[in-house]
């Protein structure tokens, strides 16, 4: 770290922690030994790439039950209680009109949401409750955005079974690509001939599927098919390079999608399955260790600016801050202004998209003494996201007062059943449902308060001046 500015750990300074957190994950197997707050499980998950048995470990719930606990946990939040969504006047116009015609079932209507986040939104952890909610609500316009491959053990989309081999991969957090293309996505991925990919979608309603991929001079071809059947070639090719997109129709019925890398060499960043609407489109971008400094640094800002143009979001939340919140220096001195740096390209990229920034979590510290308390830097950090949106014109959903605040996950984790991990960070399924109905119920407030304002309005305007959406 270099003027308190946290960075990105190189592969020797990586590999000596694995070995020092391998000694340490043994502690507990010594006689007399005990380590409590080591999750075995997230020590191979965030270092390792696997998983380790652990009772703390997060555990998987079938797509449909994880849905019905959204539900439920939504039904148990009451609709008044969401004082947490601030938005300066004209903030979120554009992701409550396009809401709006989605509302009324408009023939194509559409809303889309990019989350863009750390480890839980990896995960798909809280994103997959509030999808669940909003499409439940207002339709479902499709899963949105999946990688081409699991950079992680536990990287997952609820619903979706992925698999895939063959693949060099590339996170923007760690092993990042040299010339920072990390698609929309933040991963970059490259095959050679025989390269694979298969996607099982939670229905067969899709209808079209975009593959996101890196057009380049000497580029090979994959290759797309649903069963026996080819559904394009497409070489990757071309004079310059840059990122490619190729929208490619799904048949009715199709619930798998295998992508295959079939000559030369091809580099790949991500899917988008479509539905036709009307109805929300909820895509969770979430890498492993993000922080804002990975955006900054580590996206090339051409490229990125590309793939958000592509997608023509309605809404992006930026949602970090956890992995900041323990480097007070940084907090201070950098961290104002690299966030700043990001909301502005993404009003180059995007100018008439709503942006929110979304606080981190509560998290838990564990002191000698065993008690587990909230680092100080977290509210500071919070703060200074609170005002940066603000002054930007950005709404602002302040997660960790909506959970509880200051030593929420202490709380949660002498719960019964417990809330969150044993690392104080990453909710159990029924936590990230809790955080999920929160942050929905408070969207949807802010919308009914938008559309109420908004009769008012053209109730007040003589018939032939009033508009329709």
């Amino acid at each position: 770290m270099a003027d308190g500015k946290p960075e990105i750990l190189p592969r020797k300074t990586a590999l000596t922690i694995v070995a020092v957190i391998a000694m340490l994950a043994a502690v507990p197997l010594l006689p007399g030994k005990k380590l409590s707050g080591l999750d075995p499980v997230w020590i191979g998950r965030l270092f390792l790439g696997k998983d380790f048995p652990s009772k703390t470990a997060p555990r998987q719930q079938p797509q449909n039950k994880q849905a019905q606990t959204a539900q439920r946990t939504a039904h148990d939040v009451p609709r008044t209680a969401a004082p947490n969504l601030t938005a300066p006047p004209g903030s979120l116009s554009t992701f409550f009109e396009a809401l709006t015609r989605t509302d009324r079932k408009e023939p194509g209507a559409v809303t889309r949401i990019l989350h863009y986040g750390d480890s839980p939104t990896t995960a798909d952890s809280i994103t997959a409750d509030v999808r669940s909610l909003l499409q439940a609500r207002f339709g479902d316009a499709g899963h949105g955005f999946l990688l081409i491959a699991k950079p992680w053990a536990w990287y997952g989309h609820r619903g979706i079974q992925l698999s895939a081999s063959g693949w060099k991969i590339e996170p923007a957090s760690m092993s990042r690509a040299k010339d920072g293309a990390h698609g929309l996505g933040g991963v970059s991925f490259r095959g050679n001939t025989g390269a694979k990919s298969n996607v099982r979608l939670p229905d067969s309603a899709h209808t079209q599927v975009v593959v996101y991929y890196w057009a380049q001079p000497g580029g090979g071809t994959f290759e797309l098919r649903s069963g026996d059947q080819v559904l394009r070639s497409v070489s990757t090719a071309a004079d310059e390079p840059g990122p490619a997109f190729a929208e490619i129709a799904l048949p009715a019925g199709t619930s798998d999608v295998d992508l295959a890398v079939t000559a030369g060499s091809v580099r790949a960043f991500g899917y988008r399955f479509d539905k036709p609407g009307p109805g929300v489109q909820y895509s969770s971008l979430g890498i492993n260790g993000a922080q804002v400094q990975m955006l900054v640094r580590y996206f090339e800002v051409n490229q990125w600016t590309a793939n958000l143009r592509h997608e023509q979001p309605d809404l992006v939340i930026l949602n970090y801050g956890t992995n900041e919140s323990i480097f007070p220096d940084y907090v201070r001195k950098q961290y104002p202004t690299e966030l700043r740096t990001v909301i502005s390209r993404l009003r180059t990229a995007l100018p008439n998209a709503s942006i929110m920034l979304m606080s981190p979590m509560d998290r838990g510290v564990k002191s000698s003494g065993g008690e587990i308390s909230t680092p100080e830097t977290l509210p500071a950090l919070i703060e200074v996201q609170r005002r940066v949106a603000a002054e930007t014109g950005c709404a602002f959903f302040d997660t960790f007062d909506a959970m509880g605040g200051a030593g929420t996950m202490a709380r949660w984790y002498n719960e019964q059943p417990r809330l969150v991990s044993a690392d104080f960070m990453h909710p159990l399924p029924a936590g990230a449902a809790r955080v999920g109905a929160l942050f929905e119920r408070s969207l949807l407030k802010a919308y009914e308060s938008y559309r109420s304002t908004d009769r008012l309005a053209q109730d007040g305007k003589p018939a032939e001046a009033r508009t329709t959406r």
